[in-house]
């Protein structure tokens, strides 16, 4: 059943509208990294956010954790836009935002002990004294699966790749946040490491009642923990859906094609034969005009090229913008 638009107002943690990130290039030339994206992630939900690299995804993590100032655009948390705050307004609020990023080693300090640099928040923010940091620490580490005892006074060269996501997803929770936002955490481990880091992250939520945004390029990564899915191709969003409908039945041709390329003995999604693909990508500094998939959909007309589609809600099955959405598949015949 879909929510009314005052209901996904008033329990919507997070929403961005409009947003607009410029990157300048040289002394005349810009990027744009994300192109008037909107879109808002409920209480307590995991929405992923799924694209090819550089389509903007890592970006909008920033802006919403407050470390990339947009061009235009709004972050609103809790129903207050976090860009208008003073310093000191935005410092009470960081502590509900926190982050943990693809390359878990390179985020470590590597000549700290993990235990002082999980316990480091919270003497950041002047929260406890340091006998009290340290037991909270111990604490948090014995929750993402480290032992403290033994592993407390190690340097993150002595951890292995996912011993060290443990170690950042300890860190990020001791503040106890209302938003975790995942970038890639998983895209540089072992597949046996991945659904073990997975499993913890999904325990983690439910222990700390965490509301989610999960990054990833990896489509069958994110429907292993997401409730929706937004997919974004070169700064704009293509598709919003439940992760059940955007799996079984995909209304973007892009997405279609993430689906397709998905190595799955046999993906339930309808897909292109990859001859019917062109998998050039454009390049960012000069996006195509009207839809910017055009110059790879294999379902292109006219239009496509020169009209620029809106993101437009279909039925209770979420938005798509594209000028002819993929039919969906009779029920029947999915398997």
């Amino acid at each position: 059943m879909m929510m009314s638009s005052d209901v996904v107002k008033k329990e919507a943690l997070i929403t961005v509208r409009d947003l607009v990130v410029d990157f300048r290039i040289g002394r005349r030339s810009t990027i744009q990294a994300v192109s008037g994206i909107s879109f808002h992630i409920g209480v307590g939900e995991t929405l992923g956010l799924v694209g090819e690299s550089g389509c903007g995804k890592s970006t909008i993590a920033r802006c919403i954790v407050a470390l990339q100032r947009p061009t235009a655009g709004q972050v609103m948390f809790d129903g207050q836009d976090i860009w208008q705050f003073s310093h000191r307004q935005l410092r009470t609020i960081r502590p509900q935002l926190q982050m943990i990023f693809q390359d878990a080693v390179a985020s470590l300090n590597p000549g700290r002990r993990v235990g002082r640099t999980i316990e480091e928040p919270l003497r950041v923010f002047g929260r406890v004294d340091r006998g009290e940091r340290t037991r909270r620490a111990h604490a948090m580490m014995a929750a993402v699966g480290l032992n403290p005892e033994r592993m407390a006074d190690r340097y993150p060269f002595e951890f292995s790749g996912g011993q060290c996501q443990r170690v950042s997803l300890a860190r990020a929770l001791i503040l106890e946040p209302s938003l975790l936002i995942c970038d890639e955490p998983v895209s540089s481990l072992d597949v046996s490491v991945q659904a073990q880091i997975l499993n913890l992250l999904r325990e983690m939520k439910q222990r700390f009642g965490l509301t989610m945004l999960f990054i990833s390029h990896d489509l069958a990564v994110v429907k292993n923990i997401s409730d929706r899915v937004a997919v974004m191709y070169l700064g704009k969003l293509c598709e919003i859906a439940s992760a059940e409908n955007l799996y079984r039945s995909p209304r973007h041709p892009y997405t279609a094609l993430l689906l397709a390329s998905n190595p799955e003995p046999k993906p339930a999604a309808q897909g292109y034969p990859s001859e019917y693909i062109n998998n050039v990508m454009p390049s960012p500094a000069d996006p195509p005009r009207g839809c910017r998939f055009h110059t790879r959909c294999p379902n292109v007309q006219n239009i496509c090229s020169k009209v620029e589609p809106k993101l437009t809600a279909l039925y209770n099955e979420g938005q798509v913008a594209c000028h002819f959405p993929l039919e969906r598949p009779n029920p029947t015949s999915v398997p």
